[in-house]
């Protein structure tokens, strides 16, 4: 039997979803042998490869990275999924909308700054004018809320998954 590729890829987030993704401890054992982890933070893979069969996603697309590196997952993955709630909603980022990027930027890199002030134009990426959740942008095939979603939601969303079964996590998963 070949293993199941997947990757976990990390937008404008906190990590905790990876976090939790590590939180399941043990049971990551009871998985290793049916799954390649074949990208995420967690490994060293620089590019993210093709047909990759499922992909969780976590955090929301707040700036021109996070939009190129969304549509490129989805190009190459048979089954996305959003990872909790920055995914799925936008969350904490989506906070930022109720400002201008100027005002954000000038907030962040002038005001904010005590050496260096200036707002960089080279080194980070664009902001897009909003931070939105990934479906906003591509589609998305599975839907896990939570700000984490705890280990065991993720740990039985990817073994049924891997069972060749949709999740069924309408009495499990909630927002926040």
């Amino acid at each position: 039997m070949s293993k199941i590729k997947i990757a976990t890829v990390w937008l404008d987030g906190c990590s905790g979803c990876h976090m939790s993704f590590l939180d399941m401890d043990e049971r990551l054992l009871a998985i290793a042998d049916k799954i390649d982890l074949v990208y995420s933070p967690l490994v060293d893979a620089k590019i993210f490869p093709e047909n990759v069969d499922l992909t969780l996603v976590e955090g929301a697309v707040s700036n021109e990275d996070d939009l190129h590196k969304i549509k490129l997952v989805r190009s190459r993955t048979k089954l996305l999924m959003a990872l909790g709630d920055c995914a799925v909603t936008s969350n904490v980022p989506g906070m930022r909308n109720y400002f201008s990027r100027d005002e954000i930027l000038r907030r962040a890199y002038i005001e904010n700054a005590s050496v260096n002030q200036g707002i960089p134009t080279e080194t980070i990426p664009q902001l897009l004018p909003k931070s939105k959740p990934i479906h906003e942008y591509v589609k998305v095939d599975i839907f896990v809320p939570g700000c984490p979603p705890h280990a065991d939601i993720i740990f039985n969303a990817v073994a049924a998954l891997l069972e060749g079964r949709l999740p069924d996590l309408e009495n499990q998963a909630r927002f926040g």
